[in-house]
């Protein structure tokens, strides 16, 4: 099986898993809570390529793991990264229409009911991975592990502190640093990539040296994301990209394209995830291999949404 088709079974299966936990409409006649849980439901079944999770089940197989205490944490992880989207593409935000090619959930439901069914993802997550103690009865303590990762790495030490610096930084222009945009990109976008690779990584049974080795690499492999991210920005087109091109420079945000040109910045993102792979490859010295994972990696270097 070539990679393409094996990707597009796994997205598949991690499909069936985020729908299976997420929320749904009470059986009563008024539910005066069911338009937040159809924005909630609309938000997540979007799309997108599901890149957390299955990092996420890719990395517990990496150590072996193989029961379903992972899938509760597959399917949170995704709704926290989607609550923060639906926050993202707020007027007050990036005011973004569009969003995996399809109208985003404040153009659907308004406003106001877009921040509501943000919170409720959010939330939500939590609910859904704590599901994850139903499943792992004889080993509590790296469930609680990996819940206390997944919030440390979505919260104000993690992604939402990189959405602040991210957010006064728009203010700054050519002010903004290498260091700066580092800080933005490894909290923004390479936290949530930590935490679905480490909480894998724990689950899985992994020793204190391969949870550090691996969060090392995951924050090369989200500043190479990012990275990427910031080139097609400009080099892209909304048909496909399924988002809005040429957003950065509307919000006059500073990126590694505007700070070091589209050569360099493809240079280094090709040197993040090549570092992340020599990391990962270090592990076979102890019969730890993936090999979808390395393929998996080397693939973002030159996806093209």
């Amino acid at each position: 099986m070539n990679f393409e088709q094996e990707l597009k079974n796994k997205v598949e299966k991690i499909e069936q898993i985020i729908k299976a936990y997420l929320p749904q409409c009470t059986s009563e006649k008024k539910d005066w809570a069911k338009t937040v849980i159809e924005a909630m439901n609309y938000s997540v079944n979007v799309g997108g390529k599901r890149l957390r999770p299955l990092l996420m089940a890719e990395t517990y197989s990496l150590f072996g793991g193989a029961d379903k205490v992972i899938e509760p944490f597959m399917a949170a992880i995704e709704m926290i990264h989607t609550y923060s989207l639906v926050h993202d593409d707020l007027p007050a935000m990036d005011n973004d229409l569009y969003r995996r090619g399809k109208k985003t959930t404040w153009a659907v439901y308004g406003e106001a009911m877009a921040i509501l069914a943000g919170d409720g993802l959010l939330n939500y997550a939590f609910e859904t991975a704590l599901k994850a103690f139903a499943l792992s009865e004889d080993d509590a303590n790296r469930t609680a592990r990996a819940l206390s990762i997944l919030a440390q790495k979505a919260g104000i030490y993690g992604m939402i502190g990189g959405q602040t610096a991210d957010i006064e930084a728009e203010n700054l222009g050519e002010m903004v640093t290498e260091e700066h945009l580092l800080f933005i990109h490894a909290h923004k976008t390479a936290a949530l990539i930590q935490a679905a690779m480490m909480v894998g990584a724990v689950l899985a049974g992994a020793d204190e040296e391969q949870i550090t080795l691996v969060e090392r690499a995951a924050y090369e492999i989200g500043i190479a994301f990012q990275i990427q991210d910031d080139i097609l920005d400009v080099t892209s087109t909304l048909e496909t990209l399924g988002k809005p091109v040429g957003s950065d420079a509307k919000n006059l945000k500073r990126t590694y394209v505007t700070l070091k040109g589209i050569t360099e910045a493809s240079q280094e993102q090709k040197e993040f995830s090549n570092h992340a792979i020599k990391l990962l490859n270090s592990l076979e010295e102890k019969g730890i291999q993936n090999e979808f994972l390395v393929k998996l990696i080397r693939s973002l270097i030159t996806r093209v949404k």
